[in-house]
């Protein structure tokens, strides 16, 4: 008797969903504009054109300009250099810091965990916010004291979920085959068992990133990251509020879509990386 193979209705299901692809190929196409931002942007992104002052849609301004007469398009497209890297450097310096602390953590137990699982708890009685503008406060406004200080802000978060997933990976058996081995641990460690974490860890980051990259345009939006005449979005929001009061939405609108619709992209983006890196998949 030969029995009957019924296909899946509507075809063989796809990998990702729709809506990943479709944030995914957002992403892409930013970060392709970011990049090739000197050979697609129509204007320079500081080029001043009184003349052309608060001006709409149209074919010379595809998105309009601001109270200066810039492009907003152009400067659009230099700013997401800044809103991009920015969260890279950031959740970059959490991660070398909170992975160490986490999977020394881990790995020691006894008054090192409890140490550092106190140090992280302290850092969590703080608002990552302000924590960050109590030392922009006292080393300065710039972008580059804000990567610092989100960075330190971000450390406990990451600490703790390192901490949790390197528990769990310390318990298999081939921690202890190197051990006896007579394997040191600062050597299981740096080749096994955090390369080992990298996965789940890289997926986390990304989960993170929107975040990341949402706190850095606050900063500049409050007046404590990037500074004139950068084309940081978050700046270029807080330039454009004027604009409103005028009847002109695009200077303030078009750099908080461009925030918005990256923000979402990558939460999208990064809820499934993480689940498919953190399952091995």
């Amino acid at each position: 008797m030969t029995a009957l193979t019924l296909a899946p209705v509507g075809g063989p299901r796809s990998r990702h969903p729709l809506g990943v692809r479709v944030a995914g190929g957002f992403l892409v196409l930013v970060v392709l504009a970011a990049v090739l931002a000197p050979l697609v942007a129509p204007y320079a992104p500081d080029a001043i054109d009184l003349s052309a002052s608060l001006v709409g849609t149209s074919g010379d301004h595809l998105l309009g300009t601001d109270s200066s007469g810039q492009d907003l398009l152009s400067r659009v497209l230099y700013g997401a250099r800044t809103s991009l890297i920015a969260p890279v450097l950031l959740l970059g310096l959490a991660a070398l810091l909170g992975v160490t602390l986490g999977t020394l953590a881990a790995w020691r137990g006894g008054w090192v965990d409890t140490l550092v699982s106190r140090i992280t708890d302290v850092m969590y009685a703080f608002p990552g916010l302000l924590f960050t503008v109590l030392i922009i406060a006292v080393f300065g406004a710039g972008m580059t004291t804000s990567v610092l200080a989100l960075g330190l802000a971000y450390t406990p978060t990451v600490a703790k979920y390192t901490r949790s997933v390197a528990l769990a990976e310390c318990r298999k058996p081939y921690i202890d085959a190197y051990r006896v081995q007579g394997m040191g641990g600062a050597r299981i460690c740096a080749l096994h068992l955090v390369p080992n974490l990298g996965r789940s860890i890289v997926g986390y980051l990304v989960v993170l990133f929107g975040e990341a990259l949402m706190s850095l345009a606050t900063l500049s939006y409050l007046g404590f990251g990037a500074q004139p005449p950068s084309s940081d979005w978050g700046l270029m929001v807080q330039e454009g509020q004027a604009a409103v009061v005028q009847g002109a939405l695009l200077p303030a609108l078009v750099p908080g879509v461009a925030i918005a619709l990256v923000v979402v992209s990558f939460n999208v983006v990064g809820v499934r990386a993480a689940d498919r890196l953190g399952s091995g998949r």
